[in-house]
């Protein structure tokens, strides 16, 4: 039978759908889905879990397994593996049944992605979609924001004026750090001389920071505002010139304290916090006790205090995966008031892990932060985005487990993933780049990149 007259053999319906993975479709998705989950980080959990499932699906099709344990090797990417193994380890040791174990295996879970998305990102060219695409949910949380203060509506009986949805924890940390990355585009713009997109991007940078003032914000907030403040001025400005910005960034602080209300009264009860708590910590660390004023520092404090009791116990090791939700029911047994509330997060990074986990934990999670902020040590936009999204999470930890918890954990997850990504891509220009190959008049091949 000749070539001609041979029947034309399709493929089966395994091949076709062998193919998707590779149809461009398929591969958009790949892209979309980290983007469509950082919009969707200012208004739902679901949304964003849902999103980050999808990408997984997506985009384990897609990976070359050699390149990818040939990536692991570096240490920001497999120290977050380590992290999640470490705590599986724990579930055989915890003094807790596995329904209470599996439960505080979720909050580590999250940074498997890590690794997944630094892989994807250094080989895609699409990672500005996630950056663009959380900027502008924070920036329409903004505006609602704005509106619902002014309109002095409050989504619950015990919600705030102008924090739309979830909390003023969450909503101050996502305005912070947009504020801090789009510093950086300002000033390129001004220097350039486009004064439209200088005077746009500004208008909604200063819209960040008086939301933060004048509407709701955190007190670890004004913990790390300074710090990053400092780092820009270092990374971006001349000696001269950041002194010049810390100046007017000290003379604007305390004009807004005079002026406004809200951070007046903040900063009030931050200190009348301390006062009752210097006056009531003997009664509270006493045990229970219904005369002891729970304030927000002194259960803090108090937390904190058990944690290192309970550390001192099992050094090493620690107590489990899980093992801090027993920790805390014991303390608040018999306790009333605030003092009863039963919770899983003694409101410090460190402690959480070490409760859990031990010394050995603590190593795990210092040097996944180190490795990581040494990502981020370029010249590039990407690496002062992750540089930002580091030092932020490092500092709100020492305050809160803002690794674990949803919102700012995810955050760190897509921030890291993605920026380090791309500083990997451009670190590593022929892994990163696409090559097209052009015959050109001569009939020789060419090669054309694409950045």
């Amino acid at each position: 039978m000749s070539e001609l007259t041979a029947p034309l053999v399709r493929p089966g319906i395994v091949g076709l759908i062998g193919t998707w993975p590779q149809s461009r479709f398929w591969l958009f998705c790949v892209d979309l889905y980290p983007a469509l989950a950082a919009a969707s980080l200012a208004w739902s959990t679901t949304a964003v879990s849902v999103f980050m499932v999808l990408w997984i699906l997506a985009v384990l099709p897609t990976i070359r397994w050699q390149a990818f344990s040939e990536a692991l090797r570096a240490p920001a990417s497999f120290l977050p593996l380590a992290f999640v193994a470490l705590a599986v380890a724990g579930l055989f040791w915890t003094e807790d049944g596995w329904p209470v174990a599996i439960q505080g295996l979720v909050p580590v879970s999250k940074l498997l992605v890590i690794p997944l998305l630094l892989y994807h990102y250094e080989r895609s060219q699409c990672g500005h979609w996630v950056l663009f695409a959380f900027v502008a949910s924070c920036a329409l949380l903004m505006g609602v924001s704005w509106v619902t203060y002014f309109a002095d509506w409050k989504p619950s009986p015990g919600g705030l004026a102008g924090v739309p949805v979830r909390n003023y924890i969450d909503q101050s940390h996502e305005f912070a750090l947009c504020l801090f990355v789009m510093a950086p585009l300002i000033l390129s713009f001004a220097t350039k001389g486009n004064r439209a997109w200088t005077f746009a991007f500004a208008a909604v940078m200063v819209g960040f920071y008086f939301d933060m003032r004048y509407v709701a914000t955190s007190r670890t907030a004004y913990v790390y505002f300074p710090v990053l403040l400092i780092l820009f001025a270092a990374k971006y400005l001349n000696r001269r010139r950041a002194i010049y910005l810390l100046i007017f960034a000290a003379v604007v602080e305390f004009a807004v304290l005079f002026t406004s209300p809200y951070m007046r009264d903040r900063v009030g009860r931050t200190v009348e916090d301390y006062k009752v708590d210097r006056d009531t910590s003997a009664a509270a660390s006493n045990g229970p006790t219904s005369t002891a004023t729970a304030t927000s520092n002194g259960l803090r404090l108090a937390y904190w205090r058990v944690s290192i009791k309970s550390i001192s116990e099992a050094p090493v090791f620690g107590h489990g995966t899980g093992s801090t939700l027993q920790l805390f029911s014991r303390e608040a047994e018999g306790k009333s008031g605030e003092w009863a509330n039963i919770i899983r997060n003694p409101h410090n990074q460190t402690l959480y892990v070490a409760i859990q986990w031990g010394l050995l934990g603590c190593l795990v999670l210092y040097a996944m932060w180190y490795f990581q902020l040494q990502l981020f040590r370029g010249s590039c936009f990407a690496s002062w985005i992750g540089l930002v999204i580091v030092v932020q999470n490092f500092i709100s930890s020492l305050f809160n487990s803002h690794l674990f918890d949803f919102h700012e954990g995810w955050i760190y997850v897509l921030g890291v993933g993605v920026a380090g990504g791309i500083v990997r891509s451009r670190a590593t220009p022929v892994a990163a780049k696409s090559v097209v190959r052009l015959n050109g008049p001569d009939g020789k091949t060419s090669q054309a990149k694409f950045d």
